[in-house]
């Protein structure tokens, strides 16, 4: 059985554009977009923390977070399918880079005006641009040269998301993260013109970071404009249904991918979101050292995403995804009931084996379903709002719990086990539902 997508079943390159054109190009430049939605992402687990102490909030508001960004993929993803459809891979990428500059550039009057909701409009609109993106680079990836090797160059682009996840954490650190902080019978205590520049101090330290990011991005979508990239034509040997959204999900095992694919999701927000303050209340840690465990957590989730792509050449990818998940289930565990820095280790080891999910249910999910590909890869991107929806659950469980961190990861433990049964039994391609 193929490991992952087989795009001679799905869709390839018209031959007619390639005579005398190399493919190496227009796929460095798909991979500059997996590191950039990979910084994006992975600024939000140090953004989490700051706005939280910068806008004074609780730990279901400071989800909100995570809720506008991957909302914004549920609610975007249809249009962004439809989007790709009319006017392909290349014009979509570009549309996908403008809206997730438009999003970053919000940042700035939402720092100076200290509005929270601002940020939360900026940040859904980033991930519009997001869900944009992804809904085009991630078949794009898998399609762009040899159907042999899709899995390898969807794993290797991903690679690079995972490279994002070390790299934004220590900017995050660097330039956004005070080491400033007070409890609140201290804040109570200061001077209201004290707390008020303390509070802008803060939310203005978001500020260059993000516009830094908005303009490399504009400067990408300039080059993406310029650059050639080959369209894709579709070839199917197997009846289809023409593309049509909901008709894609006859294929069972795509089904299947887009829940595996809602709680992977859901389980990398929710460790990476509440890391620094697991970090820091079961370790007593403080917010810059936190930050230093998040960079290991991120290092070892680019390693892992190198190594797996590496063994993906050997190992069959339902089987490798599912050795991780039982892994990643008893990291889990320990994270729940351990004590100590070991479990902030822990979490950092999940990191190491969550690194191959998201690219390897996407590419069984579309491994074989014709011209459902692009509506296929729609309902994976929508798929993502997993990211919004079980962090909010999780903080619910925390602030039950007299902010007890340790006890939402009972919801990471759940995604796993469900991404263990995809790896297992969904990601079979049996007769078409109905």
């Amino acid at each position: 059985m193929a490991n992952i997508s087989n795009p001679a079943d799905t869709a390839v390159i018209d031959e007619s554009q390639l005579k005398g054109k190399n493919l190496t190009l227009p796929f460095i430049l798909v991979i500059s977009l997996f590191f950039l939605w990979g910084m994006a992402h992975n600024l939000d687990s140090v953004l989490i923390p700051h706005l939280k102490k910068a806008c004074n909030l609780n730990n279901v508001q400071s989800s909100y977070i995570d809720m506008a960004v991957f909302f914004a993929y549920f609610v975007m993803a249809i249009p962004a399918g439809m989007m790709l459809k009319k006017f392909g891979y290349k014009n979509s990428i570009i549309i996908g880079l403008v809206l997730f500059a438009c999003g970053a550039f919000l940042f700035v009057p939402a720092a100076n005006t200290l509005t929270y909701g601002l940020f939360i409009c900026g940040l859904f609109i980033l991930g519009c641009g997001l869900a944009t993106l992804e809904t085009a680079a991630n078949p794009y990836a898998a399609i762009l040269g040899d159907p042999a090797k899709s899995t390898f160059r969807l794993n290797l682009a991903a690679s690079f998301n995972g490279l994002a996840a070390m790299v934004a954490p220590y900017i995050g650190k660097t330039f956004i993260l005070s080491g400033k902080e007070y409890t609140k019978d201290q804040l109570a205590a200061m001077p209201a013109a004290t707390k008020a520049s303390y509070f802008m101090q803060e939310a203005s330290a978001v500020k260059m970071p993000y516009i830094v990011l908005a303009c490399i991005l504009i400067a990408v979508a300039i080059l993406f404009f310029f650059s050639y990239l080959p369209e894709i034509k579709n070839v199917s040997k197997e009846e289809t249904t023409g593309g049509k959204f909901f008709g894609a999900l006859r294929h069972r095992h795509l089904s299947w991918s887009v829940v595996a694919q809602f709680f992977y999701v859901g389980a990398q927000v929710c460790v990476t979101s509440f890391f620094i303050r697991e970090a820091k209340q079961g370790a007593g840690l403080d917010e810059k050292s936190a930050a230093d465990y998040l960079i290991l957590y991120g290092f070892l989730f680019t390693v892992g995403r190198f190594v797996g792509t590496f063994f993906l050449r050997f190992i069959a990818s339902h089987k490798l995804l599912s050795l991780y998940a039982v892994i990643s289930i008893l990291l889990s565990l320990v994270a729940i009931f351990g004590s100590g820095l070991y479990v902030v280790y822990c979490l950092g080891a999940i990191g190491f084996f969550m690194s191959i999910m998201f690219p390897t249910i996407f590419g069984l999910g579309i491994d074989g379903i014709g011209d459902d590909t692009k509506p296929g890869s729609s309902w994976l991107v929508m798929s993502i709002v997993g990211g919004a929806i079980l962090p909010f659950i999780m903080a619910r469980i925390i602030d039950a719990n007299n902010d007890h961190v340790q006890s939402g990861y009972v919801i990471p433990l759940i995604c796993f086990v469900v991404v263990l049964y995809f790896g297992m039994s969904g990601y079979k391609i049996k007769k078409q539902l109905a």
